[in-house]
Formats: structure tokens, sequence, C-alpha cells
């Protein structure tokens, strides 16, 4: 019973490199704040998921970017006659 539908109900928006970059800046002003002070395991459990999203975002961009020019390669050899 493998199927390639999601089972969310509503589809969740996927976050672009830049969007991802602004949450990781929000938790990690979080985890700096007055409030967590004196919780050093929430401090460092959001300073953590900030390392970690700004670690997608750039492997995000990466992606992005790559697929950009291999798209950009495939027109040209479609236009060369190459493919």
């Amino acid at each position: 019973m493998d199927t390639n539908e999601s089972t969310n109900t509503t589809p969740t928006p996927q976050l672009r490199p830049d969007e991802m970059r602004g949450l990781a800046k929000r938790l990690r002003a979080r985890a700096e704040s007055v409030l967590l002070r004196h919780q050093p395991e929430q401090h460092r459990d959001l300073t953590t998921a900030a390392n970690l999203i700004e670690q997608l975002a750039d492997l995000a961009a990466e992606v992005l970017s790559s697929a950009a020019v291999i798209d950009r390669l495939a027109r040209l050899l479609r236009i060369a006659g190459g493919a």
C-alpha cells in the first residue's frame, strides 16, 4: 500500500532558502533571549535547530542553483542539436 501521496490533508508550502535563513535567525534570537538564559538545554536545542536549518538552506540553494545550470545546459544542447 505504498503511495506517493502525502497523508496531510493540507499540503505545507516549501520554504525557500532565504525564508529558511530567516527562520534560523529567529530561532537563534529566541535562544539568546533573556527567557532562556536559565534553560541551557532549550538554548542548546534552539541553537542546534538554527544551525541545521541554515545548513539545509545552503544545500537547498546549491540544489536550486545546480538545477538552473543543468536546465540551461540542456536547453543549449537542444539548440545545438545534441540532445
